[in-house]
């Protein structure tokens, strides 16, 4: 019994490495599963790390009760002493110890983008899929202090890169191509962005549609969402299934409020353009220069410091009795409460002011963190606004305006991001409904429409031409665009018959300078086979062969292109057939051979096609 136990695991084994060889797409599912889980576990001790370290130094230690969503705070216990300076002594200390990992061990990524979503973008376009695994540690235990210190920004950045980086160690490991290195690549960002943010499928489009403003990765697509969905099932096996927000499903019934959601969509554009340029202006026009004059650990301090100046002198609100910080952190919290009504709309414009300048502040600097949940912090106050506005004015038509703070949440970062469907599917797996699809689907249309002249991601590119990581299909796409017609030669061929003797064809060859013949058939002069120098060679000095050895017998199979093809089609006939030269026939008849055309000449135009796009990308 026991043998034919192994004897049938044996055979399973053996059946899984078969289809894992021979079929592409349960390859990678494979994959997928692997850095999914992966992440998944990443994702846990991360999330793990990061409310354990807000719960000590806010709740404990500054006496800052943080507001949480329902979904989380995994930590409980009374909140300390009210020490508000509590919170610049971390950002400050967070900051200078950040400037110094960076410097010290990574210091590549002083220049590396906007936060870790942006780092694996660069990643992924410019890098060869490549994140170290030592870049990946350092940014997330550094995002893990900047966020449990107070300082405003987001998990999902720093998640996206670690899993990204899990994604880039497997591909490693397992000394996959550079192509799949970067499929890999988004499958562990997937994972992460998929767990952190409690939305699975949200999380893998999100991923793949990212890196581009009017593109996405289509091959990434299975092994992310299956890195995702597992990457989320992990996660959830440890925090539970309850979606970040406690609140209401929402439902859009009333055809007229998309005039107000088209109105949101304009505030959101609005609004995400002094979000970018007010990070932009503070990066480049203030922490740039001071890095240039003082170093970068003491400007990251001095960022540091202001950060957590402005997180406790900012306006904060009590309740009963407890203190609490408007800025700090990712504010998931806040935006529950005003979801539930619980914020007024001064209180909202404070917040999304504060909350820019703040997250301009902090990742401005060179902190670590992420600006996703940042985005979504404004872009939600933003909706709110004019859901509250709405509901004043007209009550019978805007009767929910919490659901402009979700709808105002995908809109805005659709928007800044360019990625229209991932944080829509993200809203509707947060809201556990399709109910507010409809202005979901226009919010966001206008808002990357409104938004298109600029992005928060700066290693964003238009589309895969325009990606260092597709110079091939670039290279492709310029082949396609040149014919036969250009290249060949037209000059007379000789054609042998399939009847020539080894004899004759010895002293054709030693009166020719073509290397390749082409061969018909003598009785109805169809074009049936090739001739190489190299098949004849070894038979030349064998005299007695000479009368019994004909071209039939030494032929290979017939390959042609015609003037019309391009030459991406004449490339795969050279690389399937290794033959030299290929004939060229006439567009209404195979067997009217009008000239030849050389491999040399077609790697050539390859080779210069390859070149330009790098110069163009260079250039850019």
């Amino acid at each position: 019994m026991p043998l034919q136990v192994i004897s049938k695991l044996i055979n399973y084994w053996g059946d899984f490495v078969k289809s894992y060889r021979m079929v592409t797409s349960f390859r990678w599912l494979t994959i997928g599963v692997l850095v999914g889980v992966m992440s998944g576990l990443v994702a846990v001790g991360f999330f793990w790390l990061v409310e354990l370290g807000k719960f000590i130094i806010q709740n404990n230690l500054a006496g800052i009760a943080a507001v949480e969503p329902a979904g989380e705070g995994i930590f409980h216990g009374p909140t300390g002493e009210f020490r508000p300076w509590i919170i610049p002594v971390f950002t400050t200390g967070t900051a200078l110890l950040t400037g110094w990992l960076v410097q010290r061990f990574i210091p590549e990524t002083m220049n590396g983008g906007t936060d870790g979503t942006d780092a694996t973008i660069n990643a992924f376009h410019n890098n060869g899929g490549i994140i170290k695994a030592r870049v990946a540690i350092i940014k997330g235990l550094c995002s893990v202090l900047t966020i449990a210190s107070g300082g405003s920004a987001g998990r999902e950045g720093p998640i996206t890169q670690m899993g990204a980086g899990v994604g880039a160690w497997l591909a490693k490991i397992f000394n996959f191509s550079a192509k799949e290195r970067r499929l890999l690549l988004l499958s562990g960002a997937a994972g992460g962005l998929g767990a952190i943010f409690r939305a699975p499928l949200g999380g893998a489009l999100t991923a793949v549609e990212v890196i581009y403003r009017e593109d996405f990765e289509a091959e990434a697509i299975l092994p992310a969402v299956m890195s995702s969905v597992v990457s989320y099932s992990i996660f959830t096996f440890f925090f539970g299934t309850e979606p970040i927000f406690g609140i209401p499903r929402f439902s859009f019934h009333d055809p007229r409020e998309l005039i107000f959601y088209a109105l949101l969509a304009f505030v959101c554009a609005a609004v995400g353009w002094m979000y970018i340029k007010t990070f932009y202006v503070i990066k480049y026009h203030i922490f740039f220069p001071l890095r240039e004059k003082i170093g970068i650990i003491w400007s990251m301090g001095l960022g540091g410091l202001a950060m957590g100046i402005l997180g406790i002198a900012y306006p904060y609100t009590a309740t009963d009795g407890l203190v609490t910080g408007g800025i700090l952190s990712g504010g998931y919290g806040w935006l529950e409460l005003a979801i539930l009504g619980q914020i007024p709309a001064l209180g909202m414009c404070y917040i999304i002011i504060g909350k820019t300048v703040a997250t301009s502040i902090t990742i401005g600097s060179g902190m670590s963190g992420g600006m996703f949940a940042p985005a979504l912090f404004v872009g939600g106050m933003s909706g709110g606004l004019v859901g509250k506005a709405g509901h004043h004015f007209f009550p019978d038509i805007v009767t929910q305006p919490g659901a402009y703070i979700l709808v105002g949440m995908a809109a805005f970062f659709a928007g800044v991001a360019n990625a229209p469907i991932g944080p829509l599917i993200m809203v509707t797996e947060l809201t556990q409904g399709y109910g507010l699809l409809a202005p979901l689907m226009l919010a966001s249309a206008m808002c990357i429409v409104l938004g298109r002249n600029y992005s928060l991601y700066e290693h964003q590119v238009e589309n895969k031409f325009d990606s260092p990581a597709h110079t091939e299909d670039a290279t492709i796409n310029v082949l396609e665009q040149m014919h036969v017609s250009d290249f060949y030669d037209p000059d007379d061929v000789i054609v042998l018959e399939e009847g020539t003797t080894l004899k004759a064809l010895t002293d054709i060859l030693a009166n020719s300078d073509q290397l390749y013949f082409p061969v018909r058939r003598a009785e109805n002069g169809e074009y049936c086979g090739m001739i190489s120098i190299h098949n004849v060679r070894n038979w030349m000095f064998e005299e007695e062969l000479h009368d019994l050895v004909v071209v039939r017998d030494l032929m290979s199979r017939p390959v042609y292109v015609r003037p019309d093809y391009d030459l991406y089609q004449a490339l795969l006939r050279f690389v399937n057939t290794d033959y030299g030269q290929i004939p060229v026939v006439s567009k209404t008849d195979t067997n009217e051979i009008v000239g030849l055309i050389n491999r040399d000449n077609v790697f050539k135009a390859y080779a210069e096609a390859i070149a330009d796009v790098k110069r163009d990308a260079e250039n850019d």
